[in-house]
């Protein structure tokens, strides 16, 4: 036997998963609360004596961990123009499992230093200017942030030319820097992959210990990554399987649904599908993850009420307008809020389509119709999703419930907007031991032992 013991220091709960690696198997889970205000030690000792009472005490050879504990990995994007350098660097920290707080374009102004500082981004990621372009808005904001009192790392990816001099007016002004090559060296091409990688170092070196996950981090063997990244990592891995004797699933998508956010990861390169459409836009990222903060099932249960109108939730959980903006506001105030009666069940059913729905209409491309003198034509900007054959569900309310595929029929294409390029006919699949942000832990290391693991944790509803 190879015992390793895996950990997920959610915001809500801390998940564990025990597998033996020489037999490829799940030994054992077990979750408790996650303790932040008395440590993280508490919530990890309790899940751990659930485990030893299922499976016994065992001696691992590893104990790794993901964290989303205190807020997870928080970071502001500054960049030049909102829909290039602005978005080029969003999809570079949210594909390192970062959680974008904030995201600001052309010259900052001193409110906007104040804003950044009252968000309390753990992190901060300055670009600007494609090599050679733009000099002056990666200065200007520069020379801003070094005469605020922000006190967090920042990663400057801008415009070469010019980010040695930015490096040094930040610090000079002893801000701690970080410099790596531009997010988008030219017009139409990314280059997250350093930014990505430099992200990880940082929540890695300075951001446990900022958290005080230190603490806990002597009784493992090292808290590696923020769990959103072990999810995708976990995507990906069964995306494209493990070697030519462990083919991969191909292009699908995954859900996760939460309390405060509702994360979509597609692992898809996401091209156009018809001869008449042209691409428009950024390249996207064959992986891919978006977050949507304004659509959870506790924290941000309101803001999801109002994003799609209580008249809508209350017509599709069939429950009176009132009641439903009551039981939203019950969520919204506690995060461990459990549904009292069959009422209140079709509410939570609802609330988890819509958050579905919601951010996978988001994470998906658009078209748009245009006339030629050869006749009409589209334009596509983001990633087609329509051939997806394969959607995965995970996060609480898709590990729990009895319903989980009619909350996950929510990533389905909508008649009323087919310029949304969701998914048409997929197949779906429900984690529902919740082991994808744990078994992501193993994916680099372990392919072939994580594909077979992944694949067994699905049931196909």
């Amino acid at each position: 036997m190879k015992p390793y013991l895996l950990i997920d220091f959610g915001s809500t709960y801390t998940k564990m998963t025990a597998v033996d690696l020489d037999q490829a198997e799940i030994l054992g889970t077990a979750s408790s609360l996650t303790t932040v205000e008395d440590g993280l030690i508490v919530g990890y000792r309790t899940a751990l004596e659930k485990l030893e009472k299922r499976i016994g005490q065992l001696n691992y050879e590893q104990r790794l961990a993901c964290s989303s504990a205190a807020g997870g990995l928080k970071m502001v994007a500054i960049g030049l123009v909102p829909e290039l350098t602005v978005e080029a660097a969003k999809r570079a920290a949210m594909g390192a499992g970062a959680r974008v707080i904030g995201a600001y374009g052309f010259e900052l102004s001193g409110a906007e230093i104040e804003e950044i500082i009252s968000l309390q981004p753990d992190l901060l990621l300055l670009a600007g200017g494609t090599d050679g372009g733009n000099k002056e808005t990666i200065l200007h904001n520069a020379r801003l942030l070094a005469g605020s009192e922000l006190t967090v790392p920042v990663i400057i990816a801008g415009n070469k030319t010019v980010a040695p001099t930015v490096e040094e007016t930040l610090t000079k002004a002893g801000k701690t820097c970080y410099r790596v090559a531009n997010v988008l060296p030219e017009l139409g091409k990314l280059n997250i992959e350093p930014v990505q990688a430099e992200i990880r170092e940082i929540f890695l070196k300075r951001i446990i210990q900022a958290k005080g996950l230190d603490q806990v981090e002597k009784l493992i063997d090292g808290i590696t990554m923020p769990t959103p990244m072990a999810v995708l990592s976990a995507a990906e891995r069964l995306a494209h399987g493990a070697g030519n004797q462990q083919p991969g699933w191909g292009a699908l998508l995954l859900v996760d649904v939460g309390g405060a956010t509702t994360d979509v990861h597609s692992i898809a390169e996401g091209l156009p599908t018809e001869p008449n459409v042209f691409l428009h836009g950024l390249p996207e990222p064959k992986v891919k993850r978006t977050v949507e903060g304004d659509l959870g099932m506790r924290y941000s249960a309101y803001a999801l009420m109002e994003h799609f109108t209580p008249k809508l939730v209350a017509m599709l959980a069939k429950l009176p307008e009132e009641e439903v903006i009551n039981g939203v506001k019950e969520r919204s105030s506690s995060v461990y809020y459990q549904p009292g009666n069959a009422g209140d069940e079709r509410l939570e059913e609802t609330l988890g389509y819509l958050a579905v729905k919601g951010a996978t209409q988001r994470h998906a491309g658009k078209v748009e119709k245009f006339y030629t003198s050869h006749g009409i034509s589209y334009l596509q900007e983001g990633k087609d999703l329509t051939t997806i054959k394969t959607v995965i569900g995970t996060g609480g309310i898709l590990a729990y419930s009895q319903t989980g595929k009619k909350i996950l029929t929510g990533v389905l294409a909508d008649p009323s907007t087919p310029e949304i390029l969701t998914p048409i006919q997929p197949q779906f699949y429900l984690d529902r031991s919740y082991l994808f942000s744990t078994l992501g832990l193993l994916a680099k290391q372990y392919p072939a032992i994580t594909f077979r693991l992944l694949e067994r944790a699905l049931t196909q509803v």
